[in-house]
C-alpha cells in the first residue's frame, strides 16, 4: 500500500505565520502540526510541542513566527513509498509526522505515526482473522 493512501491532507501555513495564529489554527482544527511550505513545497514543520517550548523559552511571544520555531528541511517520504517504509523513515528521522511529498517535491497530505498504528492494528486483524479460520483448536476470548 502506497504512502499516499495513508496520507491526509495536510494543513498549512508560511515562515511568517506569527505563533499565535499557529497556535489557533491547530487548536481549531484539532491538529498537532502544521506544515510550512514555500511554493507549496514543505520547508519547515511545527508542532504543538514546538510552541509550548518557545512559551518556555521566550519571554515574549508577540513577535514570533513559524520561521522561529519550526524544524526546518523537515524529513519527507516520496507518496509511492510504501507503508512498510513509512515506520523505517519515522524511526531514521526520529520523528512522528512526515510531510508526503509528489514526483516535483511538492506536499501532497502528511502521514502520522497514528497512520502507522492504526495501518498495523488493521492489519493484524487480518492476520488473526486468517489464523482463526485456519486453526481448528483456536476459539477466541470474548
Amino acid at each position: 500500500m502506497p504512502v499516499s493512501n495513508l496520507a491526509v491532507e495536510a494543513e498549512t501555513a508560511n515562515r511568517e505565520t506569527a505563533l499565535k495564529e499557529l497556535a489557533r489554527t491547530m487548536a481549531d482544527e484539532e491538529l498537532g502540526d502544521l506544515v510550512i511550505v514555500e511554493d507549496d513545497e514543505p520547508v519547515g514543520i511545527v508542532t504543538d510541542r514546538d510552541i509550548a517550548l518557545a512559551v518556555a523559552h521566550h519571554d515574549d511571544l508577540t513577535e514570533l513566527t513559524a520561521a522561529d520555531v519550526m524544524t526546518s528541511d523537515p524529513v519527507t517520504i516520496h507518496e509511492d513509498a510504501t507503508a512498510v517504509d513509512l515506520p523505517a523513515t519515522m524511526a531514521d528521522g526520529a520523528v512522528r509526522r512526515i510531510p508526503v511529498v509528489d514526483d516535483d517535491g511538492k506536499l501532497v497530505g502528511i502521514a502520522t505515526l497514528d497512520d502507522v498504528v492504526a495501518t498495523t492494528g488493521e492489519m493484524l486483524d487480518d492476520v488473526a482473522t486468517v489464523i482463526e479460520a485456519q486453526s481448528r483448536e483456536y476459539e477466541p476470548d470474548d
